[in-house]
């Protein structure tokens, strides 16, 4: 967010909270929940559990949404999450091409560009040219599937599990993970690149 952006939204609050109309408590309770219990974070604990636990991975395939579950992760917006898994010869890609239905409690918020009419309709048309603006270049003989969000299935990509993480425990995992490797716009990181030997 801009200082700019920053600036409006706490006098927009300021104004709310003056007329009555917002309780700043209960604004500070939706932030926290955004911030701690629904968002990228969470989906990390599920790929970083899959990528250690063959059993757990399977059970997300077959049912995503109890997979989930068993973190407590659920709600409106995780009612039917479906699993699909990158390997070396398939990538797949989330898109929602009539709005923008996401599994919020286990990605957050869905990132504005994932909303946009060109993001919806390029990525059906060109997945492999999106996803090179994206900054992900994939080999030709990559096969990849893009799977059209709805509110009756909404998608988590399982990114392929980073080399070299033989010996990370499930938490220094999780944070390889990152939010557009689970719509598979991006790849899992390296511990290279936040900084891990």
């Amino acid at each position: 967010m801009t200082d700019e952006m920053a600036a409006r939204v706490e006098a927009l609050e300021s104004l709310l909270v003056e007329k009555r109309i917002v309780d700043p408590d209960v604004i500070d309770e939706v932030i926290e929940h955004y911030e701690t219990n629904v968002g990228p974070l969470n989906g990390a604990k599920v790929i970083a559990r899959a990528w250690t636990d063959p059993q757990y991975r399977q059970r997300l395939l077959a049912d995503g949404t109890r997979a989930v579950a068993e973190f407590g992760f659920g709600g409106p917006e995780a009612q039917m999450i479906v699993a699909v898994s990158n390997t070396p010869s398939v990538h797949n890609v989330v898109v929602c091409t009539l709005c923008s239905c996401y599994p919020w409690p286990v990605l957050g918020l869905p990132p504005s560009w994932y909303k946009s009419p060109a993001y919806r309709s390029r990525m059906v048309a060109q997945p492999r040219a999106v996803l090179a603006e994206m900054g992900v270049q994939l080999p030709p003989e990559v096969t990849i599937r893009v799977w059209d969000s709805s509110a009756e299935a909404r998608y988590l990509v399982v990114p392929e599990r980073p080399p070299g993480t033989d010996g990370l425990s499930e938490v220094d995992l999780a944070r390889l993970v990152t939010r557009d490797s689970m719509i598979g716009v991006g790849l899992a990181l390296s511990p290279k690149q936040i900084g891990d030997d």
